[in-house]
């Protein structure tokens, strides 16, 4: 895939938003707009949201409660002329998120794998016969430990999420980065934390580097 002039609308959290960042030229997809010549990098990403649904938040009753920032609530509203698109999110799912793990066979956004299969199906709709590309999301800090809603069933690790993002984006013959698998980022070793992500969850301007590097990579050879 050529890169030179094209643009890409890159859809995600707070990594994709440039929480971490030193400026908003050292997010990844910024490195990312100058070293492949891009024609421009389109930042749909908002911190702090996921894939799936919201049911609710003590402050708002669930039955009445719309997360309008999910990635299922927005993606249709980014720019339709783009020449590519990217995904990048599922840390925030594991993270906080309570929509449960669901199953193969959701359709709709209200659990992980319906999310998944919601988003990424409207999005081959929404960019037919463009180019989309999902990322995994890094590791991080105690990505072990069980949180959200799936902490009471004891499961919902990191790396099940990972895998469900994997195998629906599979279904839909999505190709995928695997920075799970391959970013080289693992902040629990104590060097690579501080060297690359700071916090144990967003890259600061050296993890982007990394991130566009292995991105610019993969898209060139789709």
């Amino acid at each position: 895939m050529k890169l030179e002039g094209l643009k890409i609308n890159f859809l995600g959290d707070s990594i994709t938003q440039g929480v971490g960042a030193s400026s908003a030229d050292t997010v990844y997809h910024a490195v990312l707009k100058k070293e492949a010549g891009l024609r421009e990098a389109k930042n749909y990403g908002i911190s702090g949201t996921r894939f799936a649904l919201q049911k609710g938040t003590p402050q708002r009753p669930k039955d009445d409660y719309v997360d309008i920032n999910s990635f299922c609530e927005r993606f249709d509203k980014m720019d339709d002329d783009a020449d590519a698109v990217v995904v990048f999110g599922g840390t925030n799912d594991y993270g906080h998120g309570d929509a449960p793990l669901g199953g193969f066979s959701d359709r709709t956004p209200d659990t992980f794998y319906g999310a998944c299969h919601y988003l990424f199906s409207g999005l081959v709709k929404k960019y037919l016969g463009k180019q989309i590309v999902i990322m995994t999301p890094l590791h991080r800090a105690n990505e072990t430990i069980n949180t959200g809603s799936c902490k009471a069933a004891g499961v919902g690790t990191l790396r099940d999420y990972v895998n469900i993002i994997r195998e629906v984006a599979e279904y839909y013959s999505l190709p995928v980065l695997d920075l799970y698998a391959s970013s080289g980022i693992q902040p629990e070793i104590k060097e690579i934390r501080d060297e690359f992500v700071p916090d144990g969850l967003h890259p600061n301007d050296k993890g982007n580097a990394v991130i566009a590097h292995k991105l610019k990579l993969f898209l060139e050879s789709l």
